[in-house]
């Protein structure tokens, strides 16, 4: 299956190097809000994943698909210097990019 339109692949946390989910979505503002409701998945809702600590744009959903696979099987170590390369602070970044 090939997926033509772009995407995000995305990291959403609760606090500073706390719990973390990897998503992907073609539709980031609309993804997020659904966190932040607690539609987006159960595992954000259960945890309280509601800030959006990272996010990085795909050509396409096959890409982004992909990409997500990789970060998912990453240690935690490496997420978090993923994030903090341009988040130190794991501030929530949604209003700037959404």
């Amino acid at each position: 299956m090939s997926y033509e339109r772009g995407g995000w692949v995305y990291i959403m946390a609760d606090r500073y190097r706390g719990t973390m989910y990897v998503g992907v979505t073609a539709n980031l503002a609309a993804r997020i809000l659904q966190h932040r409701t607690g539609t987006g998945s159960d595992f954000c809702a259960r945890y309280g994943l509601t800030r959006m600590v990272w996010a990085e744009p795909g050509d396409t959903m096959e890409a982004c698909i992909e990409h997500e696979k990789r970060v998912k099987r990453w240690r935690r170590e490496w997420k978090f210097s993923l994030i903090e390369r341009s988040n130190p602070e794991w501030t929530d970044i949604s209003g700037s990019i959404v």
